[in-house]
């Protein structure tokens, strides 16, 4: 993706951002002319505790070139009434991978990168200077912080001490001595600056977000470069919290860090040289954004999925559906085994965490349904690789304690979950979000779905009939024949319960007849708890196919309904008033494909076989249209948003790159790679 002086207009390059990952929860990320515009924005944001506690620490490195006495800012900063401008000399921002900026500036061109040290809190900036007529100073200002990316620093006054030997120089900063910053530049002299704060950088994403916009940074100090006329150099600038700045070689880091992404695109074997080059595109792009997705987290020293960024962490909910997607598509199989690990080793109570606290890495439970999607994982795991052997070895006798918990039932932290003699589940309270549209103002729920979920029982039913065909594997007779009889007994309730005949699609909770899309993992999972073939099932997806999808993904509500939004913006409290009631999720075209699958299977008319195979080629098609201008001309280069507005023009919202969006396009658009499965 290269944008080039005419897409480089402030009013449009304010609006797309980019993000690279260092493996370990950090990133770097900005607009794509360097003025930042979010708290989170930042060439340094890394965490103290991999892969939370993430701080921003250098947010901003602004150049400029000194010429006969004149200072020409390369560099893009806003406030509240001005912006600099650095933009005007820009000519071009590249990433396939690694960002790329190019500048000329009265014949003098200056080409950066940036990049991270995979598993570091490092980031390196390679300059290429080509000189004009005269003789200049290059200057580079580190731009600092101290704070958790969550917060700002509005009107602080900095505390810094600066140790300099020669062009390294160590930085505590607000006396956070056991934290210390380190950076250098490969030549040139550096000029410490005294007590110099840089006043009310304002973010205009988060007043658009409804936050307080404005906060203040310290410029440590500055480098200047001579350059004589005509001559060209490279230099190299580096910021870390490893002490080690001295010995780190940015050209190598960045050669090491392209040759690792390109082996991951060519082990995924997913270019297909027979396909048009615009899906090969789009699936090279996708499968390079899903490794920003994978991290390791320390305490444990497993790796685990970050949900999106810039915010989130790692949400168990959201790595189980962003499984196959990012790591069994791309044949990233053994950290794929990592991740399974990662959240069955703190399971209590029967519950898989949700997620760990950002702060002390606590585990926590506010999930019913993390639980019963690691079963549909470790089926989609064992259809890819046959290994019954790790599953036996290390899940088996967890999935059968989540089974019997559920049977049991789980008060713990009011999730409120218990089998009903009926044999569905029931599941969380008036004020207990516990499934994905987990929303809550002032903590009362926005989307209360307590009591018998569509989703979580279709879930449940298929938990219990992979925990049939493992006991079978297994020779455990006892689960075999119990799993077996909860099974039946669910889906024989489930089936006559759930249907609507006014509307002609299922409750989404008993009780509750709006119209969202969870009613289609009934027919989705490996195993459909409503029989695809069946009238109802037909019924259903025809229903949600009208009333929900869009080229975007799915409508959270239908039109219509009551608390129908179709818009996503404002303050935190309207957002949330509004993320589960109408707006688009692009996630959900994953199970939308699943369903439409499975529709197909159950088809034996072959006529209409073929008609609803056409169908799907045109969904597929669409989906490869949409996401490659999306990924191209969205508002985070080459990665998908967390979701959309449902109405023209479709705006983006919510996260600029979220795992279980890009991996759900990826597994749709990769769709002829299942007959390659088994090769592990």
């Amino acid at each position: 993706m290269k944008y080039t002086k005419e897409k480089l207009k402030i009013e449009n390059a304010i609006k797309k951002e980019w993000i690279i990952t260092n493996g370990i929860g950090g990133f770097a990320s900005s607009t794509i002319i360097g003025a930042n515009t979010r708290k989170y924005h930042g060439l340094l944001v890394a965490p103290l505790s991999p892969p939370g506690r993430r701080h921003v620490i250098l947010a901003k490195l602004d150049e400029a070139i000194e010429v006969e006495g004149n200072v020409i800012p390369l560099y893009t900063n806003i406030g509240k009434k001005y912006i600099s401008e650095g933009y005007k000399h820009q000519i071009s921002f590249e990433k396939t991978w690694i960002p790329k900026f190019e500048y000329e500036v009265d014949k003098i061109k200056i080409n950066k990168q940036v990049t991270m040290e995979y598993g570091k809190n490092t980031v390196c900036l390679l300059y290429k200077i080509k000189n004009g007529e005269k003789k200049i100073n290059f200057t580079l200002s580190p731009v600092m912080n101290f704070r958790d990316f969550h917060c700002m620093n509005t009107n602080h006054m900095f505390k810094i001490k600066q140790n300099i030997l020669k062009t390294k120089v160590r930085v505590i900063i607000d006396d956070n001595k056991f934290i210390p910053i380190y950076f250098s530049l490969n030549e040139g002299k550096y000029i410490p600056h005294d007590n110099d704060i840089y006043y009310n950088m304002f973010y205009i994403e988060e007043e658009k977000r409804g936050f307080f916009p404005e906060e203040n940074h310290i410029v440590a100090g500055t480098y200047y470069v001579e350059i004589q006329p005509h001559e060209e150099k490279v230099i190299t600038f580096v910021c870390s919290l490893e002490e080690n700045i001295d010995e780190i070689n940015a050209e190598r880091i960045i050669e090491k860090e392209n040759s690792r992404i390109k082996k991951i695109v060519s082990d995924s074997k997913l270019i297909n040289k027979s396909e048009n080059t615009e899906k090969n595109e789009l699936i090279e792009t996708l499968v390079k954004t899903s490794d920003t997705f994978l991290a390791y987290r320390e305490f444990t020293r497993l790796h685990t999925i970050i949900a999106g960024y810039h915010w989130f962490l790692d949400w168990g909910r959201d790595a189980l559906i962003s499984f196959e997607g990012l790591l069994l598509i791309t044949k990233r199989y053994d950290m794929a085994k990592e991740v399974l690990k990662t959240f069955v080793r703190d399971v209590k109570y029967g519950l898989v965490p949700n997620g760990y606290s950002g702060y002390d890495n606590r585990p926590l439970y506010n999930s019913v349904d993390a639980s019963l999607l690691l079963f549909e994982q470790i089926e989609k795991y064992l259809t890819y690789t046959n290994d019954y052997v790790f599953i036996r070895e290390n899940f088996y006798d967890t999935l059968k304690l989540i089974i019997n918990s559920y049977e049991a039932g789980i008060d713990f932290d009011d999730n409120n979950i218990y089998l009903d003699k009926d044999g569905l589940l029931v599941s969380g309270t008036e004020n207990t979000q516990n499934t994905w549209m987990d929303a809550k103002v002032s903590g009362i729920a926005v989307t209360p779905r307590n009591g018998k979920a569509v989703e979580i029982n279709s879930m449940w039913y298929n938990a219990l009939k992979i925990m049939e065909k493992l006991s079978n594997k297994f020779d455990d007779k006892q689960t075999n024949e119990h799993c077996a009889f909860l099974a039946e007994k669910c889906k024989k309730n489930f089936t006559k319960k759930f249907y609507n005949k006014d509307k002609k699609c299922l409750y989404d909770v008993l009780g509750d007849d709006k119209i969202r899309p969870n009613q289609l993992f009934s027919i989705a999972l490996s195993f459909p708890v409503l029989e695809p073939s069946s009238k109802k099932a037909k019924e259903m997806f025809e229903t949600v196919t009208k009333k929900l999808l869009n080229k975007y993904g799915l409508k959270t509500l239908a039109k219509g309904e009551p608390n129908y939004i179709d818009v996503y913006s404002g303050d935190s409290f309207k957002r949330d008033m509004s993320y589960h009631q109408g707006i688009t999720w692009t996630w959900l075209l994953g199970i939308y494909n699943d369903a439409f699958k499975n529709i197909i299977k159950s088809e034996r008319n072959k006529t209409k076989k073929d008609n609803l195979k056409l169908e799907w080629k045109n969904f597929k098609n669409s989906v490869q249209k949409t996401f490659c201008k999306v990924v191209n001309d969205g508002i985070c280069v080459g990665s998908i948003p967390e979701l959309f507005d449902s109405k023209q023009p479709y705006k983006p919202g919510g996260a600029i790159s979220q795992a279980w969006s890009v991996a759900e396009v990826l597994r749709i658009l990769c769709e002829d790679q299942e007959e390659k499965r088994c090769e592990y």
